[in-house]
Parts: C-alpha cells; sequence; structure tokens
C-alpha cells in the first residue's frame, strides 16, 4: 500500500509558470529547467500545451525524450484534436500523463464556454474516456473549480473517476478561495462521490489574494495527495503556489503537516537562481525562503540572538535550501582548475565553449572587483548557460557620456560568425546602445517595456544584473545581461532579448493552432 501520507509535487512552471507575461521560454531553457525539475525530485512536470502551438508541442515533445524519472504530463481542453496532440507529444516519455480540464463554474459555463451543465458533464465522460485510450495516468480538472456548485461538482468529478480518471484536481483558478472554503470543498467530496477513492485528489491554487500556499496546505490536510504548484510562484496574474515554500513549510513543521514529498531541497536555492536567469524576473528581497533576505538579519537583537544561537530567529538553516553564505572563495590568481572546482561544488557542469566564455569573464571580473563571492559566480555563469546556440554574440562597447555632450555608443557584435559595428547619439547611454544595437539588427516593430537594473552583492564594485522586456507583434521576450559594468550588462541584456526574439519569430505556430489567452490559461 502507498504511505498515505506521501505528497506528489506536481510542478507546472514550464506551462502554468510560462504563461506570466514576458516569461516564456525557448526550447533550450525549457529542456533545462526540466532536467533541473527532474534531478530535483518533482513526480510529476507539467511540460506544456502541445495543442497550443508547434513551439509547445515540440517542447513537450523534446522533455518527453530527456526526462528519466518524473512523469511528464501534456495539458489539453476537453476535445479529441487536444488529446490527441497531448499523447502524440508525451509518447516518449517512461512515465505519460494527459491532462484534461473543462470549466465547470456556473460563470464559466455560461459566459466562457457557452455549454449547458449536462453538455459540460458529458464532455468531462467523453473526455476521460478518450484519454484513456492512450494512457492509464489521466487527471481531470474542474477549471474554476472553487467556485463550481457542489451538487454539480460532484456529478463532475464522480463521472471522471467512472471514465478513468486517476487524479481529480480542484483548481482555485483565479485564486478567490479562504482556506475553510477551499479545506471544504475537499471535505464535501470525500464525503459525497462514491468513487472518490479510487482517485488522487489534487490541489491547484492562484495566488491572487496571497493565499495560495494557505490553501494549498488546507487542501492536504483534509485529503488531498497532490500538491500543483511552481518554483518562484511564477505564473498567470499574481502567480501560483511556491514549490519552495510549500515544500519548507511541510519539512519545518511536521508536528503539524506530517507529511513527505521527494524534494532534495538543497536545490531550491539553484532552481529559484536558474529560473529568475531565464526569465529576467528578478525575486523580491523579502520573498519567503529565496528571497535575497530571507536569511538576513539587520536588528541589533536579532544578529545577537542568532550568533549565539541560530534558531533563535531562524526556524531553518540556509544550508537546507542550498544557500550557502558569501565569502571570499576566488581571486584574479585563480586558474582554470580551481574555477572548475568551485563550479562542481556548486552544481553547475559547463561545455567546453560555455567554461572558457565564462572563465575568461571571470578573470575579467577579479581584475575589476576587489572581492569575488559566490553570488558573482552565480551570476556570471548563469549569464552564460545556455547561450552557445545564440546567432548574435556580444563583442565590444565604447560609451560617451556625461553632462557635456551628447551621449553616443560604440558596439562590436558577433552576427553568425560576422564582425559588425554601429554608432549611435542617444538620451543617455543606455538609449544610445539600444539603438546602435537596432542599427545592426532591425526590429522597428519592436518597443522595450521594461528595463531593470539590480546588483548582485553589495558595494559600489558590485555586478549589475540587468533585465530587459521587448514586445514585437503581440511576442514579448525578456533577456537579461550581467557585468561589472552597468552599461555592458544592459547591452549583453538587450542582445539577449533580441536573441530570443529572432527564436520566437522562427517558432511562430500554425494559424490553426493558435488560441486566445483564454483557451489556453487552464486551471
Amino acid at each position: 500500500m502507498p504511505d498515505p501520507n506521501r505528497i506528489i509535487i506536481f510542478d507546472t512552471t514550464l506551462r502554468d509558470g510560462e504563461q506570466s507575461p514576458g516569461c516564456s521560454m525557448n526550447l533550450e531553457e525549457k529542456l533545462r529547467m526540466a532536467q533541473l525539475l527532474d534531478e530535483m525530485g518533482v513526480d510529476v512536470i507539467e511540460a506544456g500545451f502541445p495543442i497550443a502551438s508547434k513551439g509547445d508541442f515540440e517542447a513537450v515533445e523534446a522533455i518527453s525524450r530527456t526526462i528519466k524519472n518524473a512523469t511528464v504530463a501534456g495539458l489539453c481542453r476537453a476535445i479529441k484534436k487536444d488529446i490527441e496532440a497531448s499523447a502524440q507529444a508525451i509518447s516518449a516519455a517512461p512515465h505519460q500523463r494527459i491532462h484534461t480540464f473543462i470549466s465547470t463554474s456556473p460563470l464559466h459555463m455560461k459566459y466562457k464556454l457557452q455549454m449547458s451543465p449536462e453538455a459540460v458533464l458529458d464532455a468531462v465522460a467523453e473526455s476521460v474516456s478518450f484519454a484513456r485510450n492512450f494512457t492509464d495516468d489521466v487527471e481531470w480538472s474542474a477549471e474554476d473549480g472553487s467556485r463550481t456548485e457542489d451538487d454539480f461538482l460532484c456529478r463532475c468529478v464522480e463521472a471522471a473517476i467512472s471514465a478513468g480518471a486517476t487524479t481529480i484536481n480542484i483548481p482555485d483558478t483565479v485564486g478567490y478561495a479562504m482556506p475553510d472554503d477551499y479545506a471544504a470543498k475537499f471535505t464535501m467530496l470525500r464525503h459525497r462521490v462514491p468513487n472518490i477513492d479510487h482517485a488522487i485528489l489534487s490541489v491547484h491554487c492562484h495566488n491572487d489574494l496571497g493565499l495560495a500556499v494557505a490553501n494549498s496546505l488546507a487542501g492536504v490536510a483534509v485529503g488531498a495527495r497532490q500538491i500543483e504548484c511552481t518554483i518562484n510562484g511564477i505564473g498567470e496574474r499574481a502567480g501560483n503556489a511556491a514549490l519552495e515554500e510549500i515544500v519548507m513549510a511541510m519539512r519545518t513543521r511536521p508536528d503539524t503537516m506530517p507529511y513527505k514529498n521527494n524534494i532534495n531541497t538543497q536545490m531550491i536555492t539553484k532552481m529559484s537562481r536558474t529560473l529568475s536567469s531565464i526569465t529576467g524576473f528578478v525575486v523580491q528581497p523579502n520573498k519567503a525562503i529565496v528571497g535575497a533576505n530571507a536569511f538576513a538579519h539587520e536588528s541589533g537583537i536579532h544578529q545577537d540572538g542568532v550568533l549565539k544561537h541560530a534558531q533563535t530567529y531562524e526556524i531553518m538553516t540556509p544550508e537546507s535550501v542550498g544557500l550557502t553564505r558569501s565569502n571570499l572563495v576566488m581571486g584574479k590568481h585563480s586558474g582554470r582548475h580551481a574555477f572548475k572546482s568551485k563550479l562542481d561544488d556548486m552544481g553547475y557542469t559547463l561545455g567546453e565553449n560555455a567554461f572558457e566564455d565564462a572563465f575568461n569573464r571571470f578573470k575579467d571580473l577579479a581584475d575589476k572587483k576587489k572581492n569575488v563571492f559566490d553570488e558573482d559566480i552565480i551570476a556570471l555563469v548563469e549569464d552564460e548557460t545556455g547561450r552557445d546556440n545564440e546567432n548574435i554574440r556580444f563583442v565590444s562597447l565604447v560609451i560617451q557620456a556625461g553632462t557635456k555632450g551628447p551621449q553616443i555608443a560604440s558596439i562590436e557584435l558577433d552576427v553568425e560568425g560576422e564582425r559588425k559595428f554601429a554608432m549611435s547619439e542617444g538620451n543617455g547611454p543606455v538609449d544610445a546602445i539600444f539603438k546602435a544595437i537596432r542599427m545592426i539588427i532591425p526590429h522597428d516593430d519592436a518597443v522595450l517595456l521594461l528595463y531593470q537594473v539590480h546588483a548582485v552583492t553589495g558595494g559600489t564594485d558590485a555586478q549589475a544584473e540587468v533585465s530587459v522586456k521587448i514586445e514585437e507583434n503581440g511576442k514579448t521576450v525578456v533577456g537579461q545581461g550581467t557585468d561589472a559594468d552597468t552599461l555592458v550588462a544592459s547591452a549583453r541584456a538587450y542582445i539577449h532579448a533580441v536573441n530570443k526574439l529572432i527564436d520566437k519569430r522562427e517558432r511562430t505556430a500554425p494559424p490553426e493552432a493558435v488560441m486566445n489567452k483564454s483557451e489556453r490559461a487552464g486551471p
């Protein structure tokens, strides 16, 4: 018999998380995240929405060929062509799941689906039954389940289980529920649905009221045994329940939550930083578990207490989530062997070209920066990782700026192996840099939506980490760059975004597969 307190961790960073505006990832980035999730011990990876676009289908298919341990899930509407696309995309995975959904609340049925309750009920049974033709592992979700009438929800859940669903997910799709309300839904289902013991109950909560984690844990407390969540809590609108918060809550409070999971918590910090590097979404400093201030103590009373005994103000250790204290470990005299050994200790394995680029940038940084910290090396390596296949690469930058003259940027890029140069004036040095890049790589329809800078560590010599977001004809991409020189970091970030934009152009979805936002939103 399975352990009744074993919690299945279902990660939807690559599906629901990727639907955050500007948070889309390319194929290589999705594969990188999926491999780390598998290594971390996630039970189910929701790899994408295969019918949504050609790029989504290819990503799910590639992940299915790569993942060895976790179950790979493909999301689909209660439509046969969606289910067939999901089945095809996940067919190479050793462990496969089809995740199908349909709205069940009065509001969604009337205005979104324009279907009667009876038609929805028929669609539930038909879609699950059809999905079972491809795999024995079928999950069914009641979109907007927290606002669905109890009687109708019971009928839908019973029909889904009868048709062969092995997991039943009741999402709080719009983040409306309170913990007591959400728990009551699961208690009601367990009491009223006659075949409920034939399926695993699942929670999927959004964070519109800041209650996603609380609601998820409330559902688990009354019998749910699968939690759907994302790294850093990314997702639609205000995001999803954060995997790191859920896992560490159970680990820290086994007295009230005696549940087990398979997550290697020492990978949490690395996962968070990797996702932040890929998406350009900087984690807020006061974010639980992975924020920069999560283990920082400024109050004198707090500092005194922690020095005497860490547990006075720390309910978990930094090491338990893979965080190492900032300390000086490398310098300008460190060689390749020492640098590689340090990367190995941090869990990074780079290809030959990426390692050489990272090492050369490390040596440049060590010449400029008095103290080189772990965070500096992590930021530098993350900036290089995944850029081997970029067609446009930064070479050099010269800036003229200040109060007395025009701000001028002279930039040199490597474009598919050919060196190209441009010079431009701008309204400030950053504007001049971006205009010069546009002269080399035309993208006149693109609009800069976001430009932000933050320091990797403290001090005036800290590396700058720059994020930019650009949009072209409805396609939004985020680029990130790191350097001791803020303007060089800005150029790197913009070039990273342009590379992503070009990749996205090439992956434009065929017209027949394009969905509008409401269709592809999912649970």
